[in-house]
C-alpha cells in the first residue's frame, strides 16, 4: 500500500487540476502562454498519475475500474464488482 502522504498529494493535485481546468482552457484557446506559465505547476493534468482508489498503488492500474490488479482480483472473487466473474471453460 502507498503511504497516506502520497495518496494525499495525488488528491491535492487532482483538486488543483479541477480548480484551474476552465481557466487553462480559456488561456490555451486565447494562446496566452505567458499567463499559462504563471498557473501552478500542479494545475496541469499531465502531472497526475493514475492510482488505485483503495490501496494507492501506481502500477497495474485498470482504468475501467479505477483499481490496481490486486484489489480488482480480491473484489472480483468476493463478488463486489457487478458483472465480473472468474472465467472457466
Amino acid at each position: 500500500m502507498a503511504r497516506e502522504s502520497v495518496k494525499a498529494r495525488e488528491r491535492k493535485r487532482q483538486a488543483l487540476v479541477d480548480k484551474f481546468a476552465e481557466k487553462r482552457a480559456e488561456l490555451k484557446a486565447a494562446g496566452d502562454y505567458a499567463a499559462l506559465d504563471k498557473l501552478p505547476r500542479n494545475a496541469s493534468p499531465v502531472r497526475l498519475h493514475n492510482r488505485c482508489q483503495l490501496s494507492g498503488r501506481p502500477k497495474g492500474y485498470m482504468r475501467q475500474f479505477g483499481l490496481c490488479r490486486n484489489m480488482f482480483r480480491d473484489m472480483a472473487l468476493a463478488g463486489k464488482i457487478p458483472g465480473v466473474r472468474k472465467a472457466s471453460w
